[in-house]
């Protein structure tokens, strides 16, 4: 399965922030929507890079109670690592787990179009495996 057919039924819009955002303003983001990661872009719809839990961590620790008001620009894993559309499941879960990342910005002609977790790609590939294995039992009822 292709990740364009992983999005495609989503209908939530993509958290995102700016790189001129405080990190006290992305952390604000990323506790009131309950979510681990964002992709941080430009005005132009342009990934910069990734804003995460593990940026804030790192930043905290580097920088302590000062990290608040830098930008994210200072704390967000930069250059993001991106896929396209049409990346099989099977691909990024390789790529995910080569570069040790659990989010992907989905980008299109140098613009986001989604996000996705590795929650995401797990769950695609569990539903296509029972989709197949309901297909064999089906298939061998029916002889």
């Amino acid at each position: 399965m292709s990740i364009a057919a992983i999005i495609e039924t989503r209908d939530e819009g993509i958290v995102t922030c700016r790189p001129d955002h405080s990190v006290a303003e992305a952390i604000t983001l990323l506790t009131g929507r309950r979510i681990g990661a964002m992709p941080v872009v430009d005005e132009t719809g342009a990934v910069e890079g990734v804003f995460s839990e593990r940026d804030v961590i790192r930043c905290l620790q580097t920088m302590g109670a000062d990290a608040l008001n830098a930008p994210v620009s200072d704390a967000m894993t930069s250059p993001a690592v991106t896929v396209g559309p049409e990346m099989s499941e099977l691909e990024a879960l390789a790529l995910m787990t080569r570069r040790r990342i659990r989010h992907l910005p989905v980008v299109d002609n140098g613009r986001l179009v989604d996000f996705v977790s590795i929650g995401d790609l797990v769950k695609a590939r569990i539903d296509t495996i029972e989709a197949e294995a309901n297909a064999m039992r089906a298939y061998i009822r029916s002889a």
